[in-house]
Order: C-alpha cells, then structure tokens, then sequence
C-alpha cells in the first residue's frame, strides 16, 4: 500500500490542506499510535495549493487525515489512513452549506460528536413524551445533543456531569434534573430524580454506571451503549454480568452505536439541527484551545473532564 500521504509540493490532481480546526475527541484513546505515527482523527482544513479543479484553493474541507497541520493528498482517493467498520469511507468531504456558521461546528453538533447524539437518541433511545431519559458526561459534544433532543421530543431528561459548572449549563440548555457523579451516586441520584425507573439510557461511560443504570431499568427499556470513556485506558474492561436482568427480568433493548452507517443521512439530520438551533431549541458549546502544539495537552484534558461541550484545537 502507498503512502497516502506527505507534505511538499502538490502534482496533478492532488490538494495540499492546511489545519483551521483538529477535533479531540474519547475515542481517540482507543487507537494507541507508535512514536512517529499520526494520531487518528479529524480536521476543518482549508486548499492552500491545488492541481484539482474541483478544490479550488481556499475551499474548505472535513478531512479525515489525522493530527496533522499540513497534508499532502489525492481528494478523490478512498480513505487508506484510519481503515475501520466505522470510519467514513472517503478522506475528504465538503462542508455542507448551514448558513453563517462556524467551520469549527462541522466538527462539533453538525460533525461526529452531533451526529452521533442526533442518531443515537432518535433511532436507538426513541424517547416519548413523558419517558425517563438518562445521559452521561452529559455536557459533552455528544451527551448534550442526547439530551436537548430527547428534550424536544417530550421526555423528561436526567444528565450527569463532572462539575458545578457543567451541570449548571445543563440546567440552562434544559435538562429537567441534573447530578454531579463525583458527589452524588449514580444510585442515590435515581431513586431522587427516577424512583419508578429509566425508560432510555444514553451510555458513554461504561462500567460500575452502566451496570447500576441496567438494574435501575423499566421493563423494555432501551440502552444505547455509545462510549466506555472509564473503560478506554484499562488493561481489563468492567464486564456486564447481570445478563439474566437484560434479557428475563426487564426485556430491555441493548444496542450499540455508531455513527457512520448513517452516512447518507448526515445531510438532512444536519438541517434538521440547524433548524432547532434557529428554534432557540439546541444549544450547543465549544471549548477551543489555542495553538496546534497544544493538542497533547488538549488529549489529555479530554479524560481530566475540564472541557464543557466540544473540545477542539485551533490551529
């Protein structure tokens, strides 16, 4: 397999990009890279020199080439860099036309993080009015998406957070009850806010929280399992052993997600998003870090749980 990428001058029909805005992101931890390898993950970038007619320089971009300032590539080619079941399958994709909004957006509520929430809370949770939902590290790029939908579509929506200051910005994009994990137990908090149970949990946690949520669970309930981010670092993951509670006692839906087999409806789940925040009906927050020499530290912030909503580099 070639090299698909490089630096240096461009030749026919390639594109060089230059680093606006690197996304950070939980699952990054799950793909180490050896010293001198490319962390995995996404970029708004924009044309700086091109022999392609279709990417005039200038034009921005969403390109999957990982934790670079400066690439070299074929935009037409397949994407050889991060080759996995739930990795968009082009390099480079254009920017989908929202009005006047920020190109560090694509890669927040309108990018991975807000689609995932957009696609995991309609298709897997389907919350109804007046149901029970559950979301952790629910001030993330993806928890708060979670929540202010299943907010539009009528449920009553409990988050978990790791600050004051998270869960007060919970409140104010209206989450009915909101906990600090840190001070208060997943345990406590449910026989508070969810005495008679939880209809829908959005699970980006994984292990000793999403086994108390399976016991705290009403009959057919559903459990979107997204994120592990307290298992991502673990030599030994928290398995969930209680199988005869999912499947006899409570018939509860378990399902994984993914974003990218919904690829063919990012553009509509796009508009629809930007309509509610229009609406006043989603909010959403970045946390932007200065300086492309700051993404290790920025990496590490991520599990330190200081960033509220999007973590990004600006570079």
């Amino acid at each position: 397999m070639r090299v698909c990428f490089r630096w240096g001058h461009v030749i026919d029909e390639e594109i060089s990009i230059e680093a606006l805005y690197l996304t950070v992101d939980p699952y990054q931890r799950v793909f180490p890279v050896e010293v001198g390898q490319t962390p995995v993950g996404q970029q708004v970038a924009r044309v700086v020199e091109s022999r392609h007619s279709d990417y005039p320089v200038g034009k921005l971009l969403l390109a999957q080439v990982g934790c670079r300032d400066k690439t070299v590539l074929d935009p037409t080619e397949k994407n050889r860099y991060f080759i996995h079941p739930f990795t968009p399958p082009k390099t480079v994709y254009n920017l989908q036309e929202l009005g006047d909004v920020s190109p560090s957006l694509y890669l927040g509520v309108f990018g991975m993080p807000g689609l995932t929430g957009y696609f995991g809370v309609l298709d897997k949770c389907q919350p109804k009015p007046g149901e029970v939902v559950l979301v952790s590290t629910a001030a993330g790029a993806v928890g708060s998406v979670v929540g202010q939908i299943a907010k539009i579509k009528g449920a009553t929506v409990i988050g978990s957070a790791g600050s004051k200051e998270k869960c007060d910005w919970l409140k104010e994009v209206g989450f009915d009850h909101v906990f600090n994990y840190k001070e208060t137990s997943v345990e406590d908090a449910l026989k508070e806010f969810a005495p008679d149970g939880v209809d829908c949990y959005f699970d980006n946690v994984g292990g000793d929280y999403a086994i108390t949520v399976l016991n705290n669970m009403r009959q057919n309930g559903r459990f979107c399992a997204c994120g592990q981010i307290s298992q991502y670092s673990l030599k030994e993951k928290k398995p969930v052993q209680d199988i005869l509670n999912v499947i006899m006692l409570r018939e509860l839906v378990v399902t994984g997600h993914m974003v990218y087999p919904n690829l063919d409806r990012f553009d509509s789940a796009r508009q629809e998003m930007a309509q509610w925040i229009k609406e006043g009906k989603l909010k959403y927050k970045e946390t932007i870090r200065e300086d492309f020499l700051k993404l290790p530290d920025a990496m590490m912030e991520i599990f330190q749980g200081t960033a509220i909503g999007k973590l990004l580099v600006k570079a």
